[in-house]
């Protein structure tokens, strides 16, 4: 059977590229979740920044343990600071991929009605 190339430009326009487009905008979703380890920095928000953490002292020494506390208390807040500023950064790459990524969507399906609209457009100039 023989088909129009007419149904079958359609058929490949708004069934087969919107599926691939799809899939395509996916995959940039997927990747830019992944750059950034969004979930994995959820998940160690209060981690130690790159596992900095001093012991406790052996024995009975309040100066010890007063500044382990507090130097292990800061790794962990500058580690959930940086942590932040990367899910952040990650938040705002998510966003402008979904925006982008719905703009050509919708633009590759009412491209050929741009296409008319500027062929009418120059017919009723000339």
């Amino acid at each position: 059977m023989v088909d129009n190339i007419l149904v079958l430009w359609l058929f490949w326009h708004f069934y087969e590229m919107p599926k691939f487009l799809l899939q395509v905008w996916k995959n940039f979703i997927l990747f830019a979740i992944n750059f950034f380890s969004t979930p994995l920095l959820l998940k160690t928000l209060f981690s130690p920044w790159r596992r900095y953490n001093w012991s406790y002292p052996r024995g009975f020494d309040i100066r010890g343990y007063l500044e382990t506390i507090i130097s292990n208390f800061f790794s962990r807040f500058l580690g959930a600071i940086c942590r932040i500023v990367l899910i952040i950064i990650g938040s705002i790459l998510q966003i402008f991929v979904v925006i982008v990524g719905a703009i050509i969507f919708l633009g590759w399906l009412i491209l050929p009605l741009l296409v008319l609209i500027g062929l009418l457009f120059v017919l009723t100039i000339l």
